[in-house]
């Protein structure tokens, strides 16, 4: 309001600054608590999925409030494969779509791979023009971190990995999130304040 150039200032405000930008690793929680699905010890891909659209709501809220529903089982063909996505959503702030798979299992370096397809297909022939590269997050039971790790590092797409939980955790473990939690908050504390001295 007291800005002489309010024009100006307004222009700069809202440039998106270095510390403003969202990374997927940011947006993607891991792992993630599906407990209000009901699913009973053994269950199918094929169910787990039906439960997320069911509960599509509480699903939405467990990922994150950028995200949106786009879509289920959308096929695509390559060569002369079809091929079906699980899940297929868009993230408002990243500015992309979201590949979802689904996993009962542990993590393996094929999901990786077959991830990697569908998001070279999903680039080419669903993504905008206005958009940045999709997403591909594998949701699996268990993950390795060293296996996600040398499976999902340098790949040209952007591939995330994250457990799901159909039972919260116990206190302890709660309790061991929070701490990481907040040793991560104060670390990019005192990251923002080193970069405003070095100014």
């Amino acid at each position: 309001m007291l800005s002489r150039d309010k024009a100006a200032m307004l222009e700069k405000g809202g440039k998106q600054l270095l510390e403003d930008i969202v990374t997927p690793e940011e947006e993607i929680k891991d792992p993630f608590v599906l407990e209000f699905l009901g699913l009973k010890d053994e269950y199918s891909e094929n169910d787990l999925e039906e439960a997320l659209v069911q509960q599509l709501e509480h699903f939405l809220l467990e990922l994150g409030g950028d995200f949106t529903f786009v879509g289920r089982q959308r096929r695509l063909r390559i060569g002369d494969e079809w091929y079906r996505v699980d899940l297929l959503f868009y993230h408002r702030r990243l500015r992309c779509l979201v590949i979802i798979d689904l996993k009962l299992g542990k993590f393996t370096h094929a999901d990786a791979g077959q991830m990697h397809l569908y998001l070279n297909y999903a680039r080419e022939h669903w993504t905008h023009s206005d958009e940045n590269p999709p997403v591909g997050l594998i949701l699996c039971a268990q993950k390795d971190h060293a296996v996600a790790r040398y499976a999902l590092e340098g790949l040209t797409n952007k591939v995330l990995a994250a457990e799901y939980r159909t039972a919260l955790p116990d206190e302890k473990m709660l309790e061991a999130e929070v701490d990481k939690t907040r040793k991560m908050i104060e670390e990019r504390a005192a990251l923002k304040a080193d970069r405003r001295g070095r100014r």
